[in-house]
């Protein structure tokens, strides 16, 4: 894994660029928290890092969620739906990624006074660019 820095989505930096930096909680597998400004946050801060939510089914639930055992990363990656699972597929299938993370992290910022809140599916860390949510 390397040590390059993120590029998100522009949107993002537009708010950045508004005003407060949006801010990345990523949980680790010990259940502690590390809060990262989006502008500091590198590929790096995901290594050892635990999937957001809890996975939890329960009888009659509609969507069917899972683990799928990834050989990119040597390791089950965990997925909430069908669709999520064929994008895991695609992933890990595609030679360009080099590393997976389920529900990598909760973003938080404020947009048009509103606070918004998203766990992104999946991150991907890609060989031949930084990243792809």
């Amino acid at each position: 894994m390397n040590n390059r820095w993120l590029v998100v989505d522009c949107r993002l930096h537009a708010i950045t660029a508004a005003g407060v930096a949006p801010e990345v909680s990523v949980r680790g597998v010990r259940n502690d928290v590390r809060l990262i400004r989006l502008d500091r946050l590198r590929l790096l801060d995901f290594e050892g890092s635990a999937p957001w939510r809890v996975f939890r089914s329960r009888q009659g639930q509609a969507h069917l969620s899972g683990a799928y055992w990834s050989a990119t990363m040597r390791a089950d990656v965990v997925y909430e739906s069908r669709l999520e699972l064929a994008r895991l597929l695609l992933a890990d299938f595609d030679p360009d990624v080099v590393s997976i993370f389920a529900q990598p992290c909760l973003l938080k910022a404020v947009v048009e006074g509103r606070a918004r809140r998203h766990v992104p599916d999946f991150l991907l860390g890609l060989r031949t660019a930084p990243c792809a949510w």
